[in-house]
């Protein structure tokens, strides 16, 4: 599977849409720091000295003890009460537009385009389903060895069957694929029938 690298001019001519390199920074920093916050799944709860097992009796005696004046064990100042303004489940979910997500993915890309880490291939199948002979054909691309993401329009059922033990290698379809993703490959392997579906999410 013979690869070339994939340039702006390739971009242009592939109705690619790249965001100008001084355009979109802030719109991938929106959309990844809502990919991190979309994922927390806001369980913490602390309890309150409502919710804490114990019941209302006044500890000891108002006066004549010597002691402070207390009331009910369940207290935020004794161990095993309740705890003041800790956490309570919540919605983390953050929305990010259709146009600042479309900036993002223009913006991403075209880092990684200038930057020489993107390359493109005809196709790119492995039609006996070995982790081997996927191995084979990741390395006729590419020496890189370490977070190589390869889009494309879709895979086979044999293709992914090989491709599922290789921790360093993403399969990941054009419809799907995301700015954290092109942001964390080190090399990032276009397949030919990928590209009218880009052109349209960047379009």
């Amino acid at each position: 599977m013979p690869a070339k690298s994939f340039t702006a001019e390739d971009a242009i001519s592939a109705q690619i849409r790249l965001a100008d390199p001084d355009k979109g920074a802030q719109a991938v920093h929106d959309i990844v720091v809502a990919y991190h916050a979309n994922r927390r799944t806001g369980s913490a709860c602390a309890k309150t000295r409502g919710e804490v097992r114990g019941n209302n009796k006044k500890i000891y005696r108002q006066k004549g003890t010597g002691n402070a004046r207390h009331g009910d064990k369940r207290a935020p100042i004794f161990v095993g009460g309740g705890v003041v303004f800790g956490p309570r489940p919540r919605d983390y979910t953050k929305k990010v537009t259709k146009n600042v997500r479309r900036l993002a993915l223009r913006r991403s890309l075209g880092d990684r385009i200038r930057g020489g880490e993107v390359l493109s291939v005809a196709s790119f199948a492995v039609a006996d389903g070995k982790t081997k002979s996927f191995l084979a054909a990741v390395r006729d691309i590419t020496e890189e060895s370490r977070k190589v993401l390869i889009v494309a329009n879709g895979f086979d059922e044999l293709t992914f069957r090989a491709a599922r033990n290789v921790g360093w290698v993403q399969l990941i379809s054009a419809a799907e694929v995301n700015v954290e993703q092109i942001l964390h490959a080190n090399k990032v392997i276009l397949v030919e029938d990928a590209f009218e579906t880009l052109a349209r999410r960047t379009a």
